[in-house]
Parts: C-alpha cells; sequence; structure tokens
C-alpha cells in the first residue's frame, strides 16, 4: 500500500514519490519471543524502515534487540560494529546526554541493543524506528540507524540513538527483533523506501 506525499514526508523520507513508500508487513506480538522478517527484504527497495509501536516486554528491566542473517543462514549472528548514544530525564528532574560505550560493539555478533532497560509496567512502553541501508548488496556492508523512545524500568524517559553497519558484503534477507530476557507485546511494521 503506498504512502501519499505527506505521510512520506513524516517518515523522514520527503522528495520521493507517493508509490515509493510502501507498507510491506505489519507484525504483532502478544507475548511472542521474537518477531522475525524473512520474506520482502529483497533489492526491490533501497531502504526499509521499521516502526516500533507500545513494545512492551513481560520481564522487567530488559533489553529490545535487533539481529540480521545473510543470505541462505540461519544463526542471526551477523558481526556489526555499532554506537550509541541517549538522552534521559527522570521523574525526579535529573537528566544527561551522553556517548554509551556499554551498549555498542566493536564487530560483534550479539544481538544490538536498541531499547535499554525497558520496563514492563503499563507506562513503560518503548516506540521508535530502525532504518536499514541497501540490504541487497552484494558490494558493500549495510548501514543502519535507529532512534527509539522508552519509559524505562527506572522511571526514566530515555531517547536512544543507535548506528553502525552489518559487515557482510553479502545480501541480508532476514532481521530478527527479541528481547534480552522474555517475551514482548507490540507491533513492528516494515516499510520499503525505492
Amino acid at each position: 500500500m503506498p504512502l501519499g506525499a505527506f505521510k512520506a514526508a513524516l517518515m523522514g523520507t520527503a522528495g520521493v514519490s507517493t508509490a515509493d513508500v510502501v507498507l510491506l508487513s505489519d507484525q504483532d506480538a502478544s507475548n511472542s519471543a521474537s518477531l522475525s522478517f524473512t520474506s520482502d527484504i529483497t533489492s526491490t527497495y533501497g531502504e526499509y524502515i521499521f516502526k516500533f509501536y507500545n513494545i512492551n516486554p513481560a520481564t522487567d528491566n530488559t533489553h529490545f534487540t535487533f539481529q540480521c542473517n545473510a543470505t541462505d543462514s540461519t544463526s542471526y549472528n551477523e558481526t556489526m560494529t555499532t554506537t550509541c548514544f541517549l538522552a534521559y530525564h527522570t521523574e525526579g528532574g535529573s537528566s544527561t546526554l551522553g556517548y554509551s560505550g556499554d551498549r555498542d560493539q566493536a564487530q560483534g555478533t550479539a544481538y544490538e541493543n536498541i531499547g535499554n532497560a525497558l520496563g514492563n509496567g503499563g507506562d513503560e512502553s518503548m516506540v521508535g524506528e530502525l532504518h536499514l541501508f541497501n540490504p541487497s548488496s552484494t558490494t558493500y556492508v549495510k548501514h543502519f540507524y535507529t532512534k527509539t523512545m522508552c519509559n524505562n524500568s527506572s522511571d526514566y524517559a530515555t531517547n536512544q540513538f543507535n548506528a553502525g553497519y552489518i559487515n557482510t558484503t553479502t545480501a541480508i534477507d532476514d532481521i530478527q527483533f527479541k528481547m534480552s530476557s522474555g517475551n514482548f507485546d507490540g507491533t513492528i511494521k516494515m516499510w520499503g523506501v525505492k
């Protein structure tokens, strides 16, 4: 289903034609261990946008993560180099902005933490997005960035930014989202951008 020009601009894809931003998949988690997108990531689109709506873990103080598969792989352990910074503000009034070295990877194969220390209360869900660029390229590594916002388990409003690259020149055709511990509820939508 193509987007109109106004919605395309809201998604950060201003300048593309209205038929070039297409909803490809819409998945709901209901006490799910993970959500995987294992089709529709093809050379048709140069960018894929994953939007997160009301991600809420069953386990308190756990992290929302993702990892990818190169073509013909099934282990979700691609090598990544990533970086992270975040801003937070507590209900008590303290705040900070800074680099978060414990949330990045240097040629690591772990799931990337893109939503830190999520609370499992009804007022502690997470929203955000992940942009993945040229996953079908067989020439270049695959760049990505994320922006998420949550009320975490310590009652902080946390705005987290991750970026990096998946260090493979093999095409990426699967992506999986899960908590570092336990199941979760929420919705993830995948959009293709030509």
